[in-house]
């Protein structure tokens, strides 16, 4: 007889190859110290490129120490209970209308991890008169949330920012509608480090009014001049009507925030079951939240840095000849030759084990079938001799390995 557990013993579901050899050295590699520009893996220090510590805040002192204090006023537990029954406290509040602020929105809701934000904010708000039009490449978060919300009824996804694919869905669901349609995208897409087309998208989305939810988990805190994300970055923050950001890149902490309309808002903490069902947000995250907000305020120094240790980096790696595609943001994409994930394991092995380089490698269903790559995340606290030494690791691997970087996998991955 067929038991539930027989797809346990075979390499199929996702990582199927690594999961039967129990990897971790490919997958779930275990590392050392806090995370920041040098790290320890396998007793050995290296330069890290793998962890979205935009602004440096997780080695940030004043946070460390908000969460220390924290700590010792309110305990890992406190407040006990959702947000709904026991859970709420003048603090979640505070901190929610300084978000809301900081976004220029009426209101903002908190959330205990961006990915239950993402979801319960796209469940709470669509029934089952209402479309989903959704970009193919969003984040799982977006692809759960929606199917959750649509039970498997209706939603339409569009080519990513292929703004013509989107109007075409969006004048179907027009001229069928028997309920709203809410547009659903990334705002920095987090693999490819490109951008949402957020001017264009705003103007098909009042033309066909609809309603637009961003996820901008890896704008938030980066993008724009005072890092309020994509909407600043192009002048069409007032155009969003739903604004989510994540704790869990910039802010170096977890937890995300909608930020919306009072009453939209409103509705969104009555009825986002990852809201309603779980515990409220720890104090400790709270309290260190407050901090990092107040330094992304008030230090645009550290964007700067970030920047320019993005530059620095894309620079040396497209001048060696690497595809790193179409990114505009700190995101960095190294396309692997072929999308091979062999060459690909290859590399990682050379750059960890013998130039002391940390990437990742990203394969399906992180991203489409038949591309496989580094994401690299510079920060803020990443040194230039850090960027040289990974350029020169990079330039001795293609020599040794004698890749061919004359093909460009990021263009067949449009």
């Amino acid at each position: 007889m067929p038991d539930l557990f027989d797809k346990c013993r075979g390499d199929g579901g996702y990582f199927g190859y690594f999961r039967v050899r129990n990897d971790m050295f490919f997958s779930r590699p275990v590392l050392d110290g806090v995370p920041g520009p040098r790290m320890t893996y396998q007793g050995k220090e290296v330069v890290m490129w793998a962890v979205n510590n935009y602004l440096g805040l997780a080695g940030n002192e004043e946070v460390r120490s908000a969460a220390r204090k924290s700590l010792e006023a309110w305990g890992t537990f406190t407040p006990m209970g959702s947000r709904m029954l026991t859970g709420n406290t003048d603090r979640h509040i505070a901190l929610e209308k300084k978000l809301a602020a900081f976004l220029q929105k009426p209101a903002a809701a908190l959330f205990n991890y961006g990915y239950l934000g993402v979801m319960g904010t796209i469940s709470a708000l669509v029934g089952p008169d209402d479309v989903i039009v959704m970009d193919r490449l969003s984040h799982a978060s977006i692809v759960d949330g929606t199917i959750l919300a649509s039970a498997g009824r209706r939603f339409r996804p569009f080519k990513h920012n292929d703004l013509e694919h989107l109007e075409h869905h969006l004048k179907a669901a027009h001229r069928q509608r028997k309920g709203g349609i809410l547009i659903v995208i990334e705002g920095v897409y987090g693999m490819r480090g490109d951008l949402a087309d957020l001017p264009g998208i705003c103007e098909l989305k009042d033309r066909y009014e609809a309603r637009l939810f961003v996820d901008d988990a890896h704008g938030f805190g980066v993008m724009g001049e005072h890092g309020r994300g994509l909407g600043e970055h192009f002048g069409v923050q007032d155009k969003i009507d739903l604004y989510f950001g994540t704790f869990a890149k910039a802010f170096a902490a977890i937890g995300g925030v909608t930020a919306g309309e009072e009453e939209v808002v409103r509705y969104i903490k009555y009825n986002a079951r990852t809201n309603v069902f779980a515990k409220s947000l720890p104090m400790i995250y709270v309290d260190a939240l407050e901090a990092s907000l107040e330094l992304i305020e008030n230090h645009p120094e550290y964007r700067e840095r970030m920047w320019a240790v993005a530059k620095r980096l894309q620079q040396g790696l497209t001048a060696l000849g690497y595809d790193i595609g179409d990114t505009r943001s700190p995101i960095t994409p190294v396309y692997v030759p072929a999308g091979s994930e062999q060459i690909a394991m290859g590399m990682i092995k050379m750059l960890r084990e013998d130039y002391g380089v940390f990437v990742s490698g990203v394969t399906y269903p992180v991203v489409p079938r038949e591309v496989v790559m580094f994401r690299m995340i510079p920060t803020a606290s990443h040194s230039d001799e850090d960027v040289d030494l990974t350029v020169e690791a990079f330039k001795k691997m293609r020599d040794r390995m004698n890749l061919d970087l004359s093909e460009k996998p990021s263009l067949r991955n449009r």
